[in-house]
């Protein structure tokens, strides 16, 4: 089958149940590549005129918003155990320095951890779970979480629709080196985050820890 028929073949609902899915697990606190999902699939919207990209968008906004209101409950709920047995299970993810970090960027912006965090890859992961164990008021992770999950999946799928349109045709005569390209782009722009995710959190090490997180966040 030609590249071009098999991408046609692929069910509009099962790109949007995978990018809210995949987007939803990573923001709940699970360690997967959500951003290259997203960016994969809004290329293959521009692409394919069965998959919309306001539903794309909409899913993926959905996924994000629940996934952290969930991290969040389960951190609420969980507290610093969760965190060590994350730390256990996910050293790579979830270690005690990564967490350390993390508390550092919450101590440093409160809510704004919550927003900002959307945007690096260490940060997407933790922001939910971790806002949930320091306690940080729920109104204010709501009001962080949703624009932070409008703004970063929102904003991703117009940007990536946009520059997917203006290169349809070049792609569609080229199908193999498109989907070839569209792999490249969504693999690239995860390990530019990893870099700068870890530029950050060198960054962070080297700052004074200054006052407990816990009772930093829990005051606000």
């Amino acid at each position: 089958m030609h590249i071009q028929e098999w991408l046609e073949s692929v069910p509009a609902v099962a790109v949007y149940l995978m990018v809210a899915g995949v987007i939803g697990l990573e923001s709940l606190g699970i360690p997967l590549p959500g951003e290259i999902v997203l960016v994969s699939a809004t290329l293959l919207a521009a692409s394919q005129d069965h998959i919309n990209p306001y539903v794309l968008g909409v899913c993926a906004v959905a996924g994000a918003i629940v996934g952290d209101s969930i991290g969040y409950l389960i951190g609420r709920k969980g507290g610093k155990p969760l965190l060590e047995w994350l730390g256990r299970k996910f050293p790579k993810h979830f270690g005690a320095h990564h967490v350390a970090t993390a508390e550092r960027a919450f101590t440093k912006w409160g809510m704004w951890a919550v927003f900002i965090g959307r945007f690096i890859a260490l940060l997407r992961i933790f922001a939910g779970p971790l806002a949930g164990v320091l306690k940080m008021p729920y109104w204010k992770f709501l009001i962080a979480n949703v624009l932070g999950g409008i703004i970063w999946a929102g904003g991703t799928v117009a940007l990536i629709y946009t520059v997917g349109k203006v290169a349809e045709e070049w792609i569609g005569k080229f199908s193999y080196l498109g989907l070839v390209a569209a792999v490249l782009f969504g693999v690239g722009s995860f390990v530019v985050m990893r870099i700068k995710a870890k530029k950050a959190q060198a960054k962070a090490d080297r700052e004074p820890a200054g006052q407990p997180a816990a009772q930093s966040v829990a005051a606000e």
